[in-house]
Protein backbone atom coordinates (compact mmCIF):
# COMPACT_ATOMS: atom_id res chain seq x y z
CA UNK A 1 0.00 0.00 0.00
CA UNK A 2 1.68 3.19 -1.22
CA UNK A 3 2.36 6.23 0.91
CA UNK A 4 0.30 8.43 -1.40
CA UNK A 5 -2.63 6.05 -1.89
CA UNK A 6 -6.14 6.92 -0.75
CA UNK A 7 -6.36 3.48 0.88
CA UNK A 8 -3.46 4.38 3.16
CA UNK A 9 -5.17 7.61 4.23
CA UNK A 10 -8.50 5.80 4.75
CA UNK A 11 -6.79 3.12 6.85
CA UNK A 12 -5.08 5.76 9.00
CA UNK A 13 -8.37 7.59 9.57
CA UNK A 14 -10.16 4.34 10.42
CA UNK A 15 -7.42 3.42 12.90
CA UNK A 16 -7.67 6.82 14.58
CA UNK A 17 -11.45 6.55 14.88
CA UNK A 18 -11.31 3.01 16.31
CA UNK A 19 -8.63 4.02 18.81
CA UNK A 20 -10.71 7.01 19.91
CA UNK A 21 -13.83 4.88 20.36
CA UNK A 22 -11.80 2.23 22.15
CA UNK A 23 -10.33 4.81 24.50
CA UNK A 24 -13.77 6.14 25.43
CA UNK A 25 -15.13 2.61 25.86
CA UNK A 26 -12.25 1.28 27.98
CA UNK A 27 -11.58 4.40 30.07
CA UNK A 28 -13.90 3.42 32.97
CA UNK A 29 -12.13 0.06 33.25
CA UNK A 30 -8.76 1.80 33.42
CA UNK A 31 -9.78 4.29 36.12
CA UNK A 32 -7.95 2.43 38.86
CA UNK A 33 -4.60 3.59 40.27
CA UNK A 34 -2.59 0.42 39.84
CA UNK A 35 0.28 0.29 37.34
CA UNK A 36 -1.66 -1.76 34.78
CA UNK A 37 -4.50 0.75 34.59
CA UNK A 38 -2.12 3.71 34.36
CA UNK A 39 -0.09 1.97 31.65
CA UNK A 40 -3.29 1.22 29.76
CA UNK A 41 -4.41 4.86 29.85
CA UNK A 42 -1.00 6.09 28.71
CA UNK A 43 -0.86 3.50 25.94
CA UNK A 44 -4.33 4.33 24.60
CA UNK A 45 -3.69 8.09 24.65
CA UNK A 46 -0.31 7.68 22.97
CA UNK A 47 -1.70 5.35 20.29
CA UNK A 48 -4.61 7.70 19.56
CA UNK A 49 -2.30 10.71 19.28
CA UNK A 50 0.06 8.83 16.97
CA UNK A 51 -2.86 7.78 14.77
CA UNK A 52 -4.08 11.38 14.53
CA UNK A 53 -0.59 12.63 13.62
CA UNK A 54 -0.32 9.85 11.01
CA UNK A 55 -3.62 10.97 9.44
CA UNK A 56 -2.41 14.56 9.33
CA UNK A 57 1.01 13.63 7.93
CA UNK A 58 -0.40 11.39 5.19
CA UNK A 59 -2.98 14.01 4.19
CA UNK A 60 -0.35 16.76 4.03
CA UNK A 61 1.98 14.53 2.02
CA UNK A 62 -0.80 13.79 -0.45
CA UNK A 63 -1.59 17.49 -0.79
CA UNK A 64 1.98 18.67 -1.29
CA UNK A 65 3.74 15.61 -2.75
CA UNK A 66 6.75 15.62 -0.42
CA UNK A 67 7.45 11.87 -0.57
CA UNK A 68 6.38 9.40 -3.24
CA UNK A 69 6.96 6.17 -1.34
CA UNK A 70 8.08 4.70 1.98
CA UNK A 71 11.58 4.26 0.57
CA UNK A 72 11.60 7.92 -0.38
CA UNK A 73 10.48 8.91 3.14
CA UNK A 74 13.14 6.83 4.93
CA UNK A 75 15.93 7.72 2.50
CA UNK A 76 16.42 4.19 1.22
CA UNK A 77 15.34 4.87 -2.37
CA UNK A 78 18.00 3.81 -4.86
CA UNK A 79 15.97 3.20 -8.02
CA UNK A 80 16.90 5.76 -10.67
CA UNK A 81 14.58 4.46 -13.37
CA UNK A 82 14.74 1.76 -15.99
CA UNK A 83 17.88 1.66 -18.11
CA UNK A 84 16.92 1.87 -21.76
CA UNK A 85 18.64 -0.08 -24.53
CA UNK A 86 19.83 2.70 -26.83
CA UNK A 87 20.10 0.37 -29.78
CA UNK A 88 16.43 -0.50 -29.68
CA UNK A 89 14.56 2.11 -27.69
CA UNK A 90 16.56 5.30 -27.62
CA UNK A 91 17.11 7.58 -24.63
CA UNK A 92 13.38 8.01 -23.92
CA UNK A 93 11.10 5.06 -23.23
CA UNK A 94 7.35 5.60 -22.84
CA UNK A 95 6.00 3.57 -19.92
CA UNK A 96 2.35 4.69 -19.86
CA UNK A 97 0.02 7.32 -21.31
CA UNK A 98 -3.05 9.17 -20.05
CA UNK A 99 -5.28 12.02 -21.18
CA UNK A 100 -5.35 15.42 -19.51
CA UNK A 101 -8.22 15.16 -17.03
CA UNK A 102 -10.97 17.72 -17.12
CA UNK A 103 -10.44 18.75 -20.75
CA UNK A 104 -13.63 17.18 -22.11
CA UNK A 105 -12.25 14.39 -24.22
CA UNK A 106 -10.05 11.31 -24.38
CA UNK A 107 -8.49 11.58 -27.85
CA UNK A 108 -4.95 13.04 -27.86
CA UNK A 109 -5.77 15.42 -30.74
CA UNK A 110 -8.50 17.05 -28.64
CA UNK A 111 -7.38 16.57 -25.03
CA UNK A 112 -3.62 16.24 -25.32
CA UNK A 113 -1.65 13.46 -23.67
CA UNK A 114 0.59 12.94 -20.65
CA UNK A 115 3.27 10.29 -21.15
CA UNK A 116 5.09 8.66 -18.27
CA UNK A 117 8.63 8.07 -19.51
CA UNK A 118 12.06 6.91 -18.45
CA UNK A 119 14.94 9.08 -19.63
CA UNK A 120 18.60 8.06 -19.78
CA UNK A 121 21.38 10.62 -20.24
CA UNK A 122 23.80 9.73 -23.02
CA UNK A 123 26.87 11.33 -21.42
CA UNK A 124 26.00 11.35 -17.72
CA UNK A 125 24.28 7.94 -17.67
CA UNK A 126 21.73 9.41 -15.26
CA UNK A 127 18.41 7.60 -15.53
CA UNK A 128 15.26 9.24 -14.21
CA UNK A 129 11.48 8.99 -14.58
CA UNK A 130 9.56 11.96 -15.95
CA UNK A 131 6.19 13.02 -17.34
CA UNK A 132 5.86 14.62 -20.77
CA UNK A 133 2.80 16.64 -21.71
CA UNK A 134 2.04 16.81 -25.44
CA UNK A 135 -0.58 19.40 -26.42
CA UNK A 136 -3.52 18.46 -28.68
CA UNK A 137 -1.88 20.31 -31.58
CA UNK A 138 0.99 17.82 -31.46
CA UNK A 139 -1.35 15.05 -32.67
CA UNK A 140 -3.33 16.99 -35.25
CA UNK A 141 -2.62 15.92 -38.87
CA UNK A 142 -1.97 19.46 -40.11
CA UNK A 143 0.90 19.78 -37.59
CA UNK A 144 2.71 16.52 -38.29
CA UNK A 145 5.88 18.34 -39.45
CA UNK A 146 5.66 21.14 -36.90
CA UNK A 147 8.13 21.44 -34.03
CA UNK A 148 7.07 22.72 -30.61
CA UNK A 149 8.79 24.80 -27.94
CA UNK A 150 9.70 22.98 -24.75
CA UNK A 151 9.47 23.97 -21.10
CA UNK A 152 11.23 21.82 -18.51
CA UNK A 153 9.29 21.83 -15.24
CA UNK A 154 11.04 20.90 -11.98
CA UNK A 155 9.53 20.01 -8.62
CA UNK A 156 11.04 20.98 -5.30
CA UNK A 157 13.01 18.70 -2.98
CA UNK A 158 12.07 16.04 -2.09
CA UNK A 159 8.95 16.47 -4.24
CA UNK A 160 7.47 14.12 -6.83
CA UNK A 161 7.19 14.51 -10.59
CA UNK A 162 3.61 13.27 -10.48
CA UNK A 163 2.64 16.20 -8.26
CA UNK A 164 3.46 18.55 -11.14
CA UNK A 165 0.64 16.87 -13.07
CA UNK A 166 -1.89 16.08 -10.34
CA UNK A 167 -1.34 18.82 -7.74
CA UNK A 168 0.09 21.79 -9.62
CA UNK A 169 -1.89 21.02 -12.81
CA UNK A 170 0.74 22.16 -15.30
CA UNK A 171 -0.74 20.31 -18.33
CA UNK A 172 -4.30 21.45 -17.66
CA UNK A 173 -3.20 25.04 -17.02
CA UNK A 174 -1.13 25.11 -20.22
CA UNK A 175 -4.06 23.81 -22.24
CA UNK A 176 -6.44 26.42 -20.84
CA UNK A 177 -3.93 29.16 -21.64
CA UNK A 178 -3.58 27.93 -25.23
CA UNK A 179 -7.35 27.86 -25.68
CA UNK A 180 -7.53 31.44 -24.38
CA UNK A 181 -4.81 32.57 -26.79
CA UNK A 182 -2.40 33.43 -23.95
CA UNK A 183 0.17 30.73 -24.67
CA UNK A 184 1.39 28.85 -27.71
CA UNK A 185 1.17 25.02 -27.76
CA UNK A 186 4.16 23.74 -25.81
CA UNK A 187 5.70 20.44 -24.76
CA UNK A 188 6.19 20.20 -20.99
CA UNK A 189 8.87 17.87 -19.59
CA UNK A 190 8.13 17.42 -15.89
CA UNK A 191 10.53 15.78 -13.45
CA UNK A 192 12.30 16.06 -10.12
CA UNK A 193 15.62 17.88 -9.78
CA UNK A 194 16.55 14.92 -7.56
CA UNK A 195 17.83 12.63 -10.32
CA UNK A 196 20.07 10.68 -7.93
CA UNK A 197 17.67 9.97 -5.03
CA UNK A 198 17.69 10.33 -2.12
CA UNK A 199 20.49 12.89 -2.47
CA UNK A 200 19.63 16.52 -3.11
CA UNK A 201 22.19 17.39 -5.77
CA UNK A 202 20.94 20.98 -6.32
CA UNK A 203 21.58 20.57 -10.08
CA UNK A 204 25.34 20.57 -9.52
CA UNK A 205 28.00 18.56 -11.39
CA UNK A 206 29.40 16.91 -8.26
CA UNK A 207 33.10 15.96 -8.55
CA UNK A 208 33.20 12.19 -8.59
CA UNK A 209 29.39 12.09 -8.31
CA UNK A 210 26.24 12.66 -10.37
CA UNK A 211 26.71 15.20 -13.17
CA UNK A 212 23.29 16.71 -12.64
CA UNK A 213 23.82 20.07 -14.32
CA UNK A 214 25.18 18.41 -17.45
CA UNK A 215 22.15 16.12 -17.50
CA UNK A 216 19.73 19.06 -17.55
CA UNK A 217 21.83 21.23 -19.85
CA UNK A 218 22.84 18.61 -22.41
CA UNK A 219 21.48 15.09 -22.00
CA UNK A 220 17.85 15.95 -21.33
CA UNK A 221 17.48 18.27 -24.36
CA UNK A 222 19.22 15.72 -26.60
CA UNK A 223 16.96 12.91 -25.40
CA UNK A 224 13.76 14.93 -25.82
CA UNK A 225 14.71 16.20 -29.29
CA UNK A 226 15.57 12.66 -30.38
CA UNK A 227 12.12 11.36 -29.40
CA UNK A 228 9.72 14.30 -29.87
CA UNK A 229 9.19 17.05 -32.43
CA UNK A 230 10.84 19.59 -30.17
CA UNK A 231 12.28 22.86 -31.40
CA UNK A 232 16.04 22.72 -31.74
CA UNK A 233 17.01 26.37 -32.02
CA UNK A 234 19.37 27.73 -29.38
CA UNK A 235 17.77 29.55 -26.49
CA UNK A 236 14.31 28.35 -27.48
CA UNK A 237 13.71 26.19 -24.42
CA UNK A 238 12.36 27.40 -21.10
CA UNK A 239 12.72 26.02 -17.59
CA UNK A 240 10.59 26.59 -14.50
CA UNK A 241 10.59 25.16 -11.00
CA UNK A 242 9.45 25.71 -7.45
CA UNK A 243 11.64 25.95 -4.35
CA UNK A 244 14.78 23.87 -5.05
CA UNK A 245 13.55 23.41 -8.61
CA UNK A 246 13.24 27.19 -8.85
CA UNK A 247 16.87 27.66 -7.89
CA UNK A 248 17.85 25.05 -10.48
CA UNK A 249 15.77 26.79 -13.15
CA UNK A 250 17.44 30.16 -12.55
CA UNK A 251 20.91 28.67 -12.39
CA UNK A 252 20.50 26.62 -15.57
CA UNK A 253 19.18 29.64 -17.47
CA UNK A 254 22.12 31.73 -16.23
CA UNK A 255 24.75 29.05 -16.87
CA UNK A 256 23.32 27.87 -20.20
CA UNK A 257 21.49 30.75 -21.92
CA UNK A 258 22.26 29.10 -25.27
CA UNK A 259 19.92 26.27 -24.20
CA UNK A 260 17.43 27.96 -21.89
CA UNK A 261 16.30 31.34 -23.15
CA UNK A 262 14.00 31.81 -20.16
CA UNK A 263 14.06 30.54 -16.58
CA UNK A 264 11.45 31.01 -13.86
CA UNK A 265 11.94 30.35 -10.16
CA UNK A 266 8.83 30.09 -8.00
CA UNK A 267 9.88 30.82 -4.40
CA UNK A 268 13.51 30.07 -5.24
CA UNK A 269 16.67 30.21 -3.21
CA UNK A 270 19.69 31.86 -4.79
CA UNK A 271 22.53 29.57 -3.76
CA UNK A 272 22.96 25.88 -3.06
CA UNK A 273 22.78 24.83 0.60
CA UNK A 274 25.18 22.39 2.21
CA UNK A 275 23.37 20.13 4.65
CA UNK A 276 22.56 16.52 5.46
CA UNK A 277 20.45 16.13 2.30
CA UNK A 278 23.09 17.47 -0.09
CA UNK A 279 26.33 16.21 1.40
CA UNK A 280 29.53 17.84 0.15
CA UNK A 281 28.44 19.05 -3.28
CA UNK A 282 31.68 20.75 -4.24
CA UNK A 283 34.44 18.53 -2.81
CA UNK A 284 36.62 21.54 -2.06
CA UNK A 285 36.27 23.02 -5.56
CA UNK A 286 35.91 26.72 -4.76
CA UNK A 287 35.20 27.74 -8.35
CA UNK A 288 32.39 25.21 -8.59
CA UNK A 289 30.92 26.47 -5.33
CA UNK A 290 31.13 30.07 -6.49
CA UNK A 291 29.36 29.35 -9.78
CA UNK A 292 26.54 27.63 -7.90
CA UNK A 293 25.96 30.91 -6.04
CA UNK A 294 23.78 33.22 -8.15
CA UNK A 295 24.93 36.26 -6.16
CA UNK A 296 28.54 35.49 -7.05
CA UNK A 297 27.61 35.01 -10.71
CA UNK A 298 26.01 38.44 -10.93
CA UNK A 299 29.11 40.07 -9.47
CA UNK A 300 31.93 38.21 -11.19
CA UNK A 301 30.81 36.81 -14.54
CA UNK A 302 29.45 38.46 -17.71
CA UNK A 303 25.69 38.85 -17.64
CA UNK A 304 23.96 36.00 -19.52
CA UNK A 305 21.65 36.83 -22.43
CA UNK A 306 18.56 35.21 -20.96
CA UNK A 307 15.24 36.14 -19.34
CA UNK A 308 14.53 35.40 -15.68
CA UNK A 309 11.36 35.50 -13.60
CA UNK A 310 11.26 35.23 -9.80
CA UNK A 311 8.30 35.01 -7.43
CA UNK A 312 7.75 35.67 -3.75
CA UNK A 313 5.19 36.99 -1.25
CA UNK A 314 5.38 39.99 1.05
CA UNK A 315 3.90 37.88 3.83
CA UNK A 316 4.57 34.16 4.08
CA UNK A 317 7.80 33.69 2.09
CA UNK A 318 11.24 33.79 3.69
CA UNK A 319 12.93 34.74 0.39
CA UNK A 320 11.07 38.05 -0.04
CA UNK A 321 13.96 40.40 0.80
CA UNK A 322 16.46 38.28 -1.12
CA UNK A 323 14.14 38.31 -4.13
CA UNK A 324 13.93 42.10 -4.15
CA UNK A 325 17.71 42.29 -3.86
CA UNK A 326 18.13 39.76 -6.68
CA UNK A 327 15.85 41.80 -8.96
CA UNK A 328 17.96 44.92 -8.30
CA UNK A 329 21.21 43.04 -8.95
CA UNK A 330 19.95 41.64 -12.26
CA UNK A 331 18.64 45.04 -13.38
CA UNK A 332 22.15 46.43 -12.91
CA UNK A 333 23.56 43.97 -15.46
CA UNK A 334 21.64 45.63 -18.33
CA UNK A 335 21.77 42.46 -20.50
CA UNK A 336 19.89 39.86 -18.43
CA UNK A 337 16.16 40.58 -18.37
CA UNK A 338 14.25 40.19 -15.09
CA UNK A 339 10.54 39.97 -14.28
CA UNK A 340 8.73 39.13 -11.06
CA UNK A 341 5.47 38.07 -9.45
CA UNK A 342 5.12 39.41 -5.90
CA UNK A 343 1.98 38.34 -4.03
CA UNK A 344 0.65 40.20 -1.01
CA UNK A 345 0.58 36.95 0.94
CA UNK A 346 1.24 33.30 0.27
CA UNK A 347 3.26 30.54 1.88
CA UNK A 348 5.83 28.13 0.51
CA UNK A 349 3.22 25.68 -0.77
CA UNK A 350 1.24 24.33 -3.71
CA UNK A 351 -1.64 26.76 -3.27
CA UNK A 352 0.69 29.73 -3.71
CA UNK A 353 2.41 28.22 -6.74
CA UNK A 354 -0.90 27.39 -8.40
CA UNK A 355 -1.70 31.11 -8.23
CA UNK A 356 1.59 31.94 -9.96
CA UNK A 357 1.78 29.20 -12.60
CA UNK A 358 -0.68 30.63 -15.19
CA UNK A 359 1.13 33.99 -15.38
CA UNK A 360 4.49 32.19 -15.35
CA UNK A 361 3.61 29.93 -18.28
CA UNK A 362 2.23 32.88 -20.24
CA UNK A 363 5.43 34.83 -19.53
CA UNK A 364 7.74 32.00 -20.53
CA UNK A 365 5.76 31.19 -23.68
CA UNK A 366 6.14 34.77 -24.86
CA UNK A 367 9.92 34.35 -24.80
CA UNK A 368 10.17 31.09 -26.74
CA UNK A 369 9.88 30.35 -30.44
CA UNK A 370 7.80 27.64 -32.02
CA UNK A 371 9.47 26.60 -35.29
Amino acid sequence: MGLTSNKMLALAILSAVLLFVGTVWLWPRLARRNWRAVSGRVGLLLATQLALFACLGIAVNQAFGFYASWADLFGTETDQGVVVDHASGGPVQVVATSEVHGMGGSLPRTAGQVQQVDIVGRTTHIATPAYVYLPPEYFQPQNRTRTFPVVVVLSGYPGTARALVDKLHYPRTAQHLVRDGRMRPTILVMLRPTVAPPRDTECVDIPGGPQTETFFAKDLPEAVRAHYRAVGKQGRWGIVGDSTGGYCALKLAMHHPDMYGAGAGLSPSYKAPLDATTGDLFQGDRQLQNRANLWWLLRHEPAPDTSLLVTSSRIGETNYKDTLKFITRVQATKLTRISSIILDSGGHNFNTWRREIPATLQWISGRLGGH
